[in-house]
């Protein structure tokens, strides 16, 4: 579960925003984290009360036309992330291979690698977890180096996550921090991943003692997921922030200015640690994408396939899209870096087809039984919603100033975003009425069955 919060998606707005906004955005790093505890406690629950994962509920709750726009939804969210974590690999690759090996090839290692590693499931799921640990700990221990070898500030750290700023330079790494911590398809994962534990779900004290151990292993994964975030970010605003360098640095080139400003010509010692923990980023984050997709297609869609075919067909639908991009942006850095940022903001756009569906179904009491979440928890998890839902209405304002250029581009933007608008709405509203929950006091009305 930890690996959601360490793709190099996450790498790639981590070390944007401290080169750019320095510790300012720490806060809200922090607080995006938070936010994807929420989300992936309230998922969890999903799966340990019901038995079943959140793409298979949606099949069927939702009429057949909606799960198919939620499941279209969710593949252009795993697309879009595996773009990142497949070129994140194939970077950290001709990293450690001296420019040898290029993006393409990298994509073709990482596309094949990633289905070995998947086959120690075949020796128990334990033995996968521990191969995920080790990952996660060279991750922890690469960038843990970095950050103790630069030496930030202390006094700076504590003040970005304490003291709320945001200025409108700032704003869409803002929103790419929200966007690559909270991934939509991870949110369709974490009630599948619970399913690898048997537990009886028609004893209810057998079920609260798993999820209050679900409960205790996504609070150290989420802490450990946080704390290599802010080694990655504050190392970046420590070298780059109000230098020259900030706004064209990216993951693509991250190691070579790492390498300049810290190592020098003569010492690659990190260049090389930046690659080793890139390479474990990209290769934890391959997998849970397979895993996600094959849980994704199969939940939605209802396929009766072998696993390792439907981990090739949800593979492929996010591969082959990857080596057109290599091949594309193989020799152009910059352009490459800036379709990451806009793979975050997608992802981020993607987030309430996740999210809006999720805090439905746990606050339905038909569907968790005495496992429906408290009226505190629900109001919260709406608050959630109802902020990611604001932060995709300036991405869609954004846009619309910012890129859209002509009449006919114009109006087609305007349909797409208006559907875009209208399916929400009907996620929001679908069979439901309005009722206050926060008290016959309260001014905020929340959506419930």
């Amino acid at each position: 579960m930890s690996v959601a919060f360490l793709d190099p998606g996450n790498l790639e707005g981590d070390l944007q925003a401290g080169a750019i906004a320095g510790y300012s955005l720490l806060w809200l790093l922090f607080w995006a984290t938070v936010m994807g505890l929420l989300i992936q406690l309230l998922s969890l629950r999903l799966g340990v009360a019901t038995g079943r994962h959140l793409a298979e509920i949606c099949r069927e709750e939702y009429p057949f036309w909606a799960g198919l726009m939620l499941w279209f939804m969710a593949e252009v969210a795993l697309i879009g992330a595996d773009i990142q974590e497949v070129i994140g690999s194939a970077i950290a690759i001709r990293i450690l291979s001296n420019g040898v090996l290029p993006l393409w090839a990298g994509v073709l290692i990482t596309a094949c690698d990633c289905f070995i590693f998947l086959f120690l499931e075949n020796y128990g799921f334990r033995k996968l977890e521990a191969f995920f640990a080790v990952l996660i700990g060279s991750m922890a221990l690469s960038f843990a180096w970095m950050f103790f070898d630069t030496k930030p500030s202390g006094q700076e750290l504590i003040e970005g996550i304490l003291i709320p700023r945001l200025s409108s330079n700032t704003v869409q790494q803002a929103v790419g921090i929200i966007g690559c911590v909270i991934t939509p398809y991870n949110v369709f994962l974490y009630s599948a991943l619970v399913q690898s534990r048997k537990v009886d779900s028609k004893k209810k004290g057998r079920v609260q003692e798993a999820l209050n151990y679900y409960t205790c292993e996504s609070y150290v994964a989420v802490f450990v997921s946080f704390v290599i975030n802010l080694f990655v970010t504050t190392v970046f605003a420590k070298g780059f922030y109000g230098t020259s360098q900030a706004r064209t640095i990216g993951l693509v080139n991250a190691g070579e200015y790492l390498q300049e400003r810290y190592g020098g010509r003569d010492n690659l010692a990190i260049l090389y640690i930046w690659g080793i923990g890139l390479l474990a980023a990209g290769q934890s984050s391959t997998m849970t994408g397979t895993y996600a997709g094959q849980f994704i297609m199969g939940g939605f869609l209802n396929l009766q396939l072998k696993k390792w075919l439907r981990s090739l067909i949800t593979r492929s639908c996010a591969i082959l899209p990857t080596i057109i991009v290599a091949v594309v942006f193989n020799r152009s850095e910059e352009l490459l870096d800036v379709l990451n940022e806009w793979l975050n903001v997608l992802q981020a756009m993607q987030i309430p087809f996740a999210v809006i569906p999720l805090v439905h179904l746990v606050s339905n009491e038909q569907i968790m039984g005495g496992f429906k979440i408290g009226t505190s928890l629900e109001r919260t998890a709406w608050v959630v919603a109802a902020l990611v839902i604001a932060i995709n209405g300036y991405i869609l304002v954004d846009f619309f100033i910012s890129e859209v250029h002509g009449l006919l581009f114009g109006i087609a933007v305007c349909v797409v975003a208006s559907l875009y608008v209208a399916f929400i709405a009907y996620l929001l509203f679908r069979g439901t009425k309005l009722v206050s929950c926060f008290g016959s006091h309260g001014f905020a009305y929340t959506i419930t069955t």
